[in-house]
C-alpha cells in the first residue's frame, strides 16, 4: 500500500447518537479505533472529513434538515474516535469530502510532498458520503480502500449496494480492518 491516509468520515455526534442515528454505525467504533490507532503507531496520516453545515446548506434545506452544523455538538466527533493533535480536520458541506474543501491540497502535502496515493475510507455512509468521496478520489488517481467493518449505511441492503458500487465503479478494494492494519506492517 503505497503512501497511505485513513480518512475517517462523518463519524459526528448527529450520526451516531443525535439528529440523523444510524444504529447500525456503533458496530464500526471499535473497528476505526483499532484503525485509526494502528494508523498512527505506523506513521500513517488519520485525516477526519467531517459535515460542518450552515443552515442555509442544499443539504439542510432541501433533504436532511438540521444536522451537523457547525458549531454545534452534534458536528463533533464521537468521543470514542476524538481527534489527536497531529491528525487532520477538513470540513465538508456537501456529501463528498473533496468538494470545495482542503482535502486535495492536503493529501497532495504529505509523504514530505511525495502525496498520498492510497485512501483508506472509513465511516458514514457507505452510499452516500463513502460513494461521493470514492467517487471524486477515482477521479483524481488515488487507489481506493474500502474498511469492510468500519463503514455503514441505514440499512444493510444500502450499505452491501453501496460496497457492491464501490467496488464495481472505482475499483475500491474491499478490506476488513485487520487486513489493512497488516499492509500497514509490511516493508515499503
Amino acid at each position: 500500500m503505497r503512501n497511505p491516509a485513513i480518512i475517517i468520515v462523518d463519524l459526528l455526534n448527529d450520526f451516531v447518537t443525535g439528529e440523523l442515528k444510524v444504529e447500525r454505525a456503533q458496530k464500526i467504533i471499535q473497528p476505526l479505533r483499532k484503525l485509526v490507532e494502528a494508523g498512527r503507531k505506523n506513521g500513517v496520516p488519520v485525516i477526519y472529513s467531517n459535515d460542518a453545515h450552515y443552515k442555509m446548506d442544499h443539504e439542510v434545506v432541501h433533504k436532511w434538515g438540521g444536522h451537523a452544523i457547525k458549531g454545534t455538538p452534534g458536528a463533533e466527533v464521537i468521543p470514542q474516535l476524538v481527534p489527536k493533535k497531529e491528525d487532520f480536520i477538513v470540513e465538508k458541506r456537501t456529501y463528498s469530502g473533496f468538494y470545495e474543501t482542503g482535502l486535495e491540497p492536503l493529501l497532495r502535502s504529505l509523504y514530505q510532498g511525495r502525496g498520498v496515493k492510497t485512501i483508506i475510507l472509513g465511516g458514514l455512509h457507505t452510499h452516500i458520503c463513502i460513494r461521493h468521496t470514492s467517487a471524486d478520489a477515482f477521479f483524481r488517481g488515488y487507489k481506493i480502500v474500502i474498511a469492510r467493518d468500519g463503514v455503514e449505511a441505514f440499512t444493510e441492503e444500502t450499505h452491501c449496494e453501496g460496497l457492491e458500487y464501490l467496488k464495481e465503479v472505482y475499483n475500491a478494494e474491499i478490506k476488513a480492518v485487520v487486513e489493512i492494519i497488516r499492509e500497514f506492517k509490511k516493508p515499503k
